[in-house]
């Protein structure tokens, strides 16, 4: 029998943050030690839930949710989502110009599917959140990485955008808040982003998903308020992070800008939506009471709540192991630190995370799984309690002290 083998649409597919340390790690588990996983942001896990009202109202509705929904998603979040897009000063958002999903990961895959064509070229940060490069090129297309700049905190360097636009360019991808740097960009540079789109004809693809989730004087200035009529944004946000409700699947894209120039696109994703049925109905059902309830997000992120507290601890004591530095996170639920090369000469980041896995149980995502061109950065997730994330953090520092001594480190 001929081997089965999976699809050449995959060969330049990566998913790292689940990739190869995971699986390393889940054989740890296999063997009795207790991993601790800093590598996805998912709330549930550290003790984050969601709000009562959130999750009461989504269990009121289950009678209601047994069947398929329109395929664009129900009437009430749909609402929703337009009328919080206009107290933004969208004013023209309507309930035509959103469409439901199962969470941003699947809208993200469902608009490149329905916009890329083979050989198109998509403008991504780099680094970025590696969905984006994966669904670029399993829709055929050429994902080209623009610089952020780490001495500039994270904000895009618009320069390396300009000089990497070419006649085969369609789409600018924005992350703001930004996974996994936690850089909130800031006005001028969201302006700057969307001046390029404008001049070069290009569609504005916004994955806000962390908007809520901001730190000190952050603020996020949504792309779209800037865009205007004359260039075509697609923003994506949803329940996931800001709600604590990973697991409810529910994510939105609202569509503004020459909405007329794009029917055409519109029919393909309308299409596209039609063929998966629906999203995840009972999830929708969490979305109206969300938007519109109290928003118990702001009791975390301010000084002496809990994504606030953890971010500045981990960003702290990262910064005070020799050889690393990392840029405060204005918002999101990451650090970014870097490894100086002189300090700590790695060639291989995913082989130091496995190994720092297998010697101290701390399970974090090497830099390059980012599409970051350096193998000299991890990212960490500080969703874990203080006390939690100072012991894994000294863990790390335990580990590098051993790795600048030129020693062998035991695995615990």
């Amino acid at each position: 029998m001929r081997p089965i083998k999976q699809s050449k649409k995959l060969q330049d597919v990566r998913y790292d943050v689940r990739g190869p340390i995971l699986v390393e790690a889940e054989k740890l588990e296999a063997q009795g030690h207790r991993i601790l996983k800093l590598n996805i942001g998912n709330t549930a896990p550290f003790g984050f839930e969601a709000p009562d009202a959130v999750l009461r109202d989504m269990i009121h509705n289950l009678p209601q949710s047994q069947g398929y929904s329109d395929s664009r998603g129900i009437y009430s979040a749909r609402t929703a989502v337009a009328h919080y897009y206009q107290s933004h000063g969208l004013t023209d958002t309507t309930v035509e110009d959103v469409f439901i999903g199962n969470g941003v990961s699947e809208l993200i895959s469902m608009v490149l599917q329905a916009f890329v064509d083979d050989g198109n070229q998509i403008l991504v940060p780099a680094p970025d959140y590696p969905l984006w490069t994966g669904a670029v090129s399993l829709a055929g297309g050429t994902p080209v990485h623009y610089r952020c700049d780490e001495e500039n905190d994270w904000n895009p360097d618009l320069a390396d955008i300009e000089a990497k636009v070419t006649a085969d360019t369609h789409a600018l991808v924005v992350i703001n808040p930004n996974n996994p740097t936690g850089a909130v960009y800031s006005e001028d540079t969201v302006r700057g982003l969307v001046d390029i789109a404008r001049r070069h004809d290009l569609v504005l693809m916004v994955d806000e998903i962390y908007e809520k989730i901001l730190f000190e004087d952050a603020v996020h200035h949504h792309a779209a308020t800037f865009a205007g009529d004359d260039v075509l944004c697609l923003t994506f946000s949803g329940l996931s992070t800001a709600y604590r409700a990973c697991g409810y699947r529910a994510g939105w894209l609202m569509v503004s800008g020459p909405k007329h120039l794009a029917a055409d696109f519109l029919e393909g994703l309308t299409l596209l939506a039609n063929m998966r049925m629906c999203a995840n109905v009972p999830g929708q059902h969490a979305i109206q009471t969300a938007l519109g309830g109290y928003q118990s997000i702001n009791e975390l992120i301010g000084p002496g709540g809990r994504f606030y507290e953890q971010s500045m601890t981990a960003w702290r004591l990262l910064n005070e192991i020799p050889g690393v530095s990392c840029v405060k996170p204005r918002g999101a639920l990451y650090c970014f630190p870097r490894l100086d090369p002189a300090v700590y000469p790695i060639e291989d980041d995913q082989q130091f995370v496995i190994d720092l896995l297998q010697a101290e149980k701390i399970l974090v995502t090497h830099g390059t799984g980012f599409n970051w061109s350096e193998p000299d950065h991890f990212r960490l997730v500080t969703l874990p309690d203080v006390e939690v994330l100072t012991e894994a953090i000294g863990r790390i520092a335990n580990y590098l002290s051993a790795v600048r001594a030129g020693a062998p480190v035991a695995a615990r």
